[in-house]
């Protein structure tokens, strides 16, 4: 437990003072957010924004877990480092992305099916080596069977295994970056879902199978170092938020939300509990859903739409609503949706 709180506070007091050093760096060097002209009028006064804010909440969280590691004089875990590295790699992709909008003053970074093949290639060398690193009670970080809110006794084999968590991490990536579309949305939704994975980490370690399996126990590798990394993240995302806050001192920018949702499939996947991440991260899922919806019924009706623009939350900015009315509504969907994850998972420890 002081673990956990070490590298939370410390992620969150980096964060807090380092994003207003990087609003300084970045406004020096010009790289604001670019709007797109397509959106709500309401949003062309972002413009110039700094952006790729999710540059120190990665490193936050990063050093947040390595110094609660030196203070304690404990090992890092093979679990916790593939998730860092995942994180790593998807903001490499979005900071691209980032740079390219900036540099070219436009909306239009990465080409798309670029984006999409570097998230698949990532999440794919994450789910392999997920795969290996077995410890001594012959368990590695991402196991071959199916999990719901615990593992099931559903046989994936590696092929599927590597394809299931492909299609988890680009889901989660591209829907927190969907979401990320007003301030402090995405990034508030985030830290309830990185609270619910350390409650669930210390759970699943008190209730930990290690040599000798007994009812209900839990087969996860490293659950209470993962829930140190994700006290790390939220720690880290609350620093920032600090910032982010309408009005906006900065943006998260692609380097921080496809590095977010990665973090969240990421830990859905080594903790065991790979389809409670559609409750945990219901708001995402709802966002998502909006912008599916809109494409298909937009498609299939030839130019029609349910919705007055997608993603749902630009919805309500047209319908009138206030930006700060829309975020702490959609922030109380978010905490429902939670709230109802966690639920389910205690419900099931209840019911074994």
């Amino acid at each position: 437990m002081r673990q956990i709180l070490i590298s939370g506070a410390f992620a969150l007091v980096f964060a807090l003072f380092g994003t207003r050093i990087l609003i300084r760096i970045l406004e020096k060097k010009g790289f604001g957010q670019i709007i797109r002209d397509d959106g709500p009028t309401t949003h062309h006064i972002k413009h110039g924004t700094p952006t790729m804010g999710g540059i120190i909440f990665i490193l936050a969280t990063i050093l947040g877990y390595l110094f609660s590691h030196l203070v304690t004089l404990t090992p890092v875990t093979a679990s916790a480092l593939l998730v860092i590295g995942l994180v790593v790699a998807l903001g490499v992709i979005g900071f691209l992305d980032d740079w390219l909008k900036v540099s070219r003053q436009n909306s239009r970074g990465l080409k798309g099916r670029y984006k999409l093949t570097g998230q698949a290639l990532v999440a794919g060398g994450f789910a392999y080596l997920g795969l290996q690193f077995m410890n001594e009670y012959s368990l590695t970080p991402i196991s071959q069977y199916l999990s719901a809110v615990r593992e099931t006794s559903i046989y994936l084999g590696t092929t599927v295994v590597i394809l299931w968590i492909v299609l988890m991490v680009m889901s989660a990536s591209n829907g927190v970056n969907l979401t990320d579309g007003l301030d402090g949305l995405a990034i508030g939704a985030a830290i309830m879902v990185f609270l619910a994975f350390v409650l669930i980490g210390v759970w699943q370690f008190g209730q930990s199978c290690g040599a000798e399996v007994t009812a209900g126990c839990y087969a996860v590798r490293d659950p209470l170092d993962l829930a140190v990394l994700a006290a790390a993240f939220a720690g880290a995302c609350t620093g920032f938020l600090w910032w982010n806050t309408a009005p906006a001192k900065i943006m998260m920018g692609d380097t921080g939300s496809l590095a977010l949702g990665g973090a969240i499939a990421a830990f859905a996947a080594t903790l065991r509990v790979q389809l409670l991440l559609i409750p945990l991260g219901g708001l995402f899922v709802i966002i998502t859903l909006s912008v599916l919806i809109q494409t298909f019924y937009f498609k299939v009706s030839g130019g029609k739409r349910v919705f007055r623009m997608a993603p749902l939350h630009h919805h309500f900015e047209l319908k009138g609503w206030e930006e700060i009315t829309i975020v702490i509504r959609f922030w109380i969907i978010s905490g429902l949706s939670v709230a109802l994850g966690l639920g389910l998972f205690y419900a099931q420890w209840v019911a074994k």
